[in-house]
């Protein structure tokens, strides 16, 4: 709490400064020093803040720190905010580099916004079957480094943190209760489940054990045996006892109250909840009903491409088709092992023809591992975890029941997930030069998602995808990402059932019915969120189509991919103004060499 106060008092002693700070008379120096201390200033509190995440972007320096979850440090975060929000408005920035421009704009932006949200007390309920502490921390073994007796003193010190943070959660939790604001009950259940299994891991088989299972060379014997002890020791008596605790509290308590409406529509200020969450989201003025019609109109033009590839197969018409492949087990996974392999293969041979379709390649490595056995059941297919550091990036294969599982869209989510997908953007993100941290290590739904999904159909632009199956699995993801603008807004917006949700998507899809339902649970526990990929997608292509068309023969791939990357994440309007920007640019020089 010490280094929690005294950030505070820092970060507000820079507001103060600023503030009394005249304007009139200042160099174009002195304007640039202030918006550089003001941006370091507010990374280094986010940092002190959320010492996870600065474990997740590669500084150690909090490493033996978890977050304060207490009602009153939500209140001083949203003092800060508002605080910090008024000193970036007041600087002045005239004279400074476009990109230095752009700088405060984002950072304003970012700031109105947790100013904004503030207002639903998102963190009074803080858990679900894919996001909370009870996953956030069964993962730390993952994300933190183990290469020193610190390292590992660093970890035990967090382990016994775990208690306090999961009695502030569930307080948070039961003011949640009294303010009406509960996700659904029956992913409540699975929460409670999810903790359980946690819990009920003993000895090496529990994720909190794996530090010890092997130590580096480098600590000596001793020391390998005290560390080993202290840290069993805390997973028996702080870690486990936390989690069976938690899970109790939810199976009896906390879920028996959770709402039995699926929409956001029926939180307090639902309506304004949801066109906030499809704002941020997506990082458009779109309004819900809007994106709805969107999703349809998107259906109807990819299921006619689906119908002619069903036909080039001997079937006539989409529905016999899908019926086929939802009953044929050669086309459903064999063994965790084999899916696994199958991601590591596309992986491979897309890093081959990356030359053709970047100038700049990150230097960040890419691992394919199988996702954690404690969120697998109610996860997705795979997922990717950014690499910091010495860290690499990690493609996450859900190797949960894969005889449930079908192989369609392996080779896509590969690409998608994988490269040219999210490890390719979030690595070179982090290692642009001169790029302030908050933008390196930003995250836009809509633009970083966009580009994953805009990326399964590069592994076609260079040759993938040549049997007719993983072609149609690549169609399934573009329809599943369609019927996602449709089912999130049908059941947030115009209150569908879960049950619409589900039969919208076997109308549609061939997905399995595993994959469906997961899909649907969770959209319906991270509202908005599905919407960012399919709307990001297709604005990369348009403005691709725009740069196409106006740049003619001077049109080159490579560059144009380089430029959506060049800056890090962005919003989708302002990549829009940077790529008009550069195509601008690419027309004067072309013009110059004339």
């Amino acid at each position: 709490m010490l280094a929690r106060n005294l950030s505070k008092v820092t970060c507000g002693g820079v507001v103060l400064l600023f503030a009394s700070l005249p304007m009139q008379g200042q160099t174009q120096q002195t304007r640039k020093a202030k918006l550089d201390a003001a941006i370091n200033a507010e990374w280094q509190y986010e940092l002190r803040t959320y010492p996870e995440m600065a474990t997740y972007v590669g500084d150690t320096r909090y490493n033996d720190r978890l977050s304060d979850y207490s009602p009153e440090a939500y209140a001083r975060e949203e003092r800060h905010a508002e605080h910090a929000l008024q000193l970036f408005k007041a600087l002045d920035v005239t004279g400074l580099s476009e990109q230095e421009q752009l700088n405060k704009a984002l950072m304003v932006r970012q700031l109105s916004e947790e100013v904004e949200e503030a207002r639903f007390k998102d963190w009074e309920m803080p858990v679900n079957q894919m996001n909370g502490v009870h996953l956030d921390y069964a993962a730390l073994a993952s994300q933190m480094p183990f290469r020193t007796v610190k390292d590992y003193e660093n970890y035990l010190a967090r382990l016994q943190q775990l208690p306090r943070a999961f009695d502030q959660v569930t307080a948070d939790m039961r003011l949640g209760m009294r303010d009406g604001l509960m996700p659904p009950k029956y992913l409540l259940e699975k929460v409670a489940a999810e903790a359980q299994e946690i819990a009920q891991k003993k000895g090496v088989e529990s994720p909190f054990a794996a530090p010890v299972v092997k130590f580096p060379a480098g600590i000596s014997a001793t020391e390998q045996a005290r560390l080993k002890g202290a840290i069993v020791k805390a997973v028996e008596e702080d870690a486990a006892p936390a989690y069976a605790k938690f899970a109790a509290f939810v199976r009896t308590e906390y879920a028996p109250h959770g709402r039995t409406e699926y929409g956001v529509w029926s939180l307090p200020d639902g309506a304004a909840r949801y066109r906030f969450d499809v704002r941020q989201m997506t990082t458009t003025e779109l309004a819900p009903d809007e994106i709805h019609r969107m999703g349809l109109a998107q259906v109807t033009e990819i299921e006619a491409q689906m119908v002619a590839l069903a036909r080039s197969q001997g079937y006539s018409d989409l529905k016999s088709f899908n019926e086929h492949i939802r009953k044929d087990p050669a086309l459903y996974g064999k063994s965790g092992a084999q899916v696994l392999g199958l991601y590591q293969h596309y992986v491979d041979q897309m890093s081959g023809k990356l030359p053709q379709l970047f100038g700049r390649l990150p230097k960040n490595k890419l691992e394919v591992v199988p996702m954690d056995a404690f969120r697998a059941p109610d996860a997705v297919p795979a997922d990717y975890s950014p690499g910091a550091g010495n860290r690499p990036g990690r493609v996450n294969v859900n190797e949960y029941d894969p005889t449930h599982r079908l192989l369609l869209n392996v080779e896509a989510i590969a690409y998608h997930e994988g490269i040219p997908g999210h490890h390719l953007q979030f690595s070179i993100a982090q290692e642009i030069p001169g790029l302030p941290p908050f933008r390196r290590f930003g995250n836009y739904n809509a633009y970083s998602e966009g580009w994953a999904f805009y990326a399964e159909r590069l592994g076609k632009e260079v040759g993938f995808y040549q049997d007719p199956y993983s072609e149609y699995g690549r169609l399934e993801n573009e329809m599943w990402r369609s019927v996602r603008l449709v089912v999130d807004t049908g059941v947030h917006y115009d209150h569908w059932s879960r049950a619409q949700m589900i039969q919208f998507f076997r109308d549609h899809t061939a997905m399995d019915e595993q994959n469906i339902e997961t899909e649907v649970d969770r959209y319906i526990a991270w509202p908005g969120q599905a919407l960012a990929y399919k709307l990001g997608q297709m604005k990369i292509l348009e403005l691709r189509e725009r740069a196409r068309q106006q740049l003619g023969a001077r049109f080159d791939l490579r560059s144009f991919h380089d430029a959506v990357l060049a800056q890090g994440p962005l919003p989708l309007d302002v990549l829009e103004k940077t790529i008009d920007q550069w195509i601008a640019e690419q027309k004067a020089a072309g013009g110059a060499t004339r």
